[in-house]
């Protein structure tokens, strides 16, 4: 089977030119996207012989990668404002979401934790709370609307928590965590942050890295749910409308839901 490129310099130049069969179709896509889409891409390939570059990170600061001329032909967000604002510039087309996700807490070892007790943990001024960049990184501004749920639920607790918590990923210069180690089990694992609100799929895989980390769950009243945007480059070659059509359907579906996806 053709080895997957799950990551490529960048390509630069707008609008690519026909390409041969054999050329990859280039996928920028959200870092909480990688170990999901690397295993469709590689599955899309052994399908359909069409080879597949993906470049992960911040949805936000690949879509400013993009802006500045780098060729991607699919964009994979982890939200529909990135990749709408692609489609509203004209070269990109109108988005549609082709999975969805939730937040979770992920809490380290040993800190006693639930669902209930999960607002009074966080506002404690003695925790450590972590969050992604907003702006940057989807996550991070999903966290900022669980603050502003939270203020509606305890007058204050909105101020005292987007004040106190410590933007530990996603950003142009946050930490990168060593090769094959999950980000998020390793900024834990350096005691930057006693909780850190992330992903629900990227808490599973951080307990994965890391066993003796816990997965909360965020209570209904805070929840706050992702959808994740899809749009691909106007006239870019025919596989990348291709590709952008299979994460709609079946198998790549089946893939995303068993790493913790939610269907569109």
């Amino acid at each position: 089977m053709r080895a997957l490129a799950v990551a490529v310099a960048p390509v630069m130049g707008g609008c690519a030119a026909p390409a041969r069969v054999s050329d990859p179709v280039v996928v920028y896509a959200a870092g909480s996207l990688r170990d999901a889409l690397t295993e469709v891409a590689r599955d899309y390939e052994a399908r359909t012989g069409q080879p597949v570059a993906m470049v992960f990170g911040p949805s936000g600061l690949l879509r400013e990668r993009i802006e500045k001329g780098e060729g991607a032909h699919v964009f994979a967000s982890a939200d529909t404002q990135h990749p709408k604002r692609l489609a509203d510039g004209g070269a990109w087309v109108a988005q549609t979401v082709f999975a969805r996700n939730s937040l979770c807490a992920l809490v380290r070892s040993g800190f006693v934790v639930n669902t209930d007790s999960l607002l009074d943990s966080m506002l404690r001024v003695d925790v450590r709370l972590g969050m992604s960049t907003p702006k940057a990184d989807p996550s991070g501004d999903y966290a900022l609307a669980l603050f502003e749920r939270a203020g509606a639920i305890r007058p204050g607790a909105r101020e005292a928590l987007a004040g106190k918590a410590l933007q530990l990923t996603g950003g142009p210069t946050s930490m990168a965590a060593p090769p094959g180690r999950n980000l998020y089990a390793w900024v834990m694992e350096q005691g930057s942050a006693d909780i850190f609100l992330t992903y629900c799929t990227n808490a599973v895989a951080a307990r994965r890295d890391r066993n003796s980390l816990q997965v909360v769950q965020v209570p209904a009243a805070l929840q706050v749910g992702a959808s994740y945007g899809l749009t691909y480059r106007q006239g870019a070659p025919a596989g990348a409308a291709a590709f952008a059509g299979a994460l709609r359907e079946g198998a790549a579906q089946n893939i995303l839901a068993r790493h913790g996806f939610a269907r569109p």
